[in-house]
């Protein structure tokens, strides 16, 4: 394997790992980084749940130790979210590379204009002001979040504290705990499917998961000393760059100029 791709696959975890502790949505970084590097958008879809494996363990071990998470009571959660995940990782198995392709073109660009509007900000105003819901509604809320992602992954953290603030109530702390434990649960089951498939490029999800560790472990350490502003606008520029490449944009354009 050559060294670039392993220098590659390495700052791409980094930089998703310590996204993924800040704010969340780094495998819209890792996602087009693996197609670049050769995947398939399917195997590109199905390796990314390695890092994504290894990085929330790591997480929810620490979460644990900070007596932040007792995941006894979270089952409501947490097993809707699982059921839903189990249909989005089918349909990731069997829907076809082309479409797949366009799918994760068209949500890089939109993450981007979501990220670019930030709406995160509003929903940590809400924290701790919105009163709980009906647990039937929890369950429909998490279960289409667990269906989206067991699908594709990139940009659930923000769909997952969206719904633990405004759909459960819980303040930003518990929600980014409550989160990651979920992701897990629903990874595990998720990665199963996709290992079934075949679709899992073993060497580059381990390296990838060497990055995404770091990058979490580094961010938990040094966030306080770290502008999120300024991650959050490497965030956008990455991903509108990325977007574009993965839709074939970014290829024209070049084609256009050297015309």
């Amino acid at each position: 394997m050559e060294i670039y791709k392993i220098v590659l696959l390495v700052v791409a975890g980094v930089f998703a790992g310590f996204i993924n502790t800040l704010a969340g949505s780094g495998s819209l970084l890792t996602l087009p980084v693996l197609m670049f590097l050769g995947l398939s958008p399917n195997q590109a879809n199905a390796t990314n749940r390695v890092a994504i494996f290894f990085q929330n363990l790591v997480a929810v071990r620490n979460f644990k130790k900070q007596q932040l998470l007792q995941p006894q009571h979270e089952w409501r959660l947490i097993v809707p979210a699982v059921i839903g995940s189990v249909i989005g990782a089918l349909f990731a198995v069997y829907i076809n590379a082309k479409m797949l392709n366009g799918i994760i073109g068209g949500l890089l660009l939109f993450m981007f204009f979501l990220i670019l509007i930030n709406p995160g900000s509003w929903v940590k105003q809400q924290a701790g002001q919105v009163q709980k819901k009906h647990s039937f509604w929890q369950i429909i809320i998490f279960f289409l979040i667990g269906i989206y992602g067991g699908f594709i992954q990139a940009g659930v953290g923000f769909f997952l504290l969206s719904g633990l603030v405004l759909g459960v109530g819980y303040d930003l702390i518990r929600a980014n705990a409550v989160k990651v434990l979920i992701v897990l649960a629903y990874t595990s089951l998720a990665l199963g499917i996709f290992i079934y498939s075949g679709q899992v490029n073993y060497l580059y999800g381990l390296i990838l998961s060497v990055g995404n560790v770091t990058g979490a472990y580094v961010a938990s350490r040094y966030a306080g000393r770290i502008g999120v502003a300024a991650i959050r606008y490497i965030l956008l520029a990455a991903v509108f760059i990325a977007g574009l490449k993965v839709l074939g944009v970014l290829d024209m354009i070049v084609m256009s100029l050297g015309e």
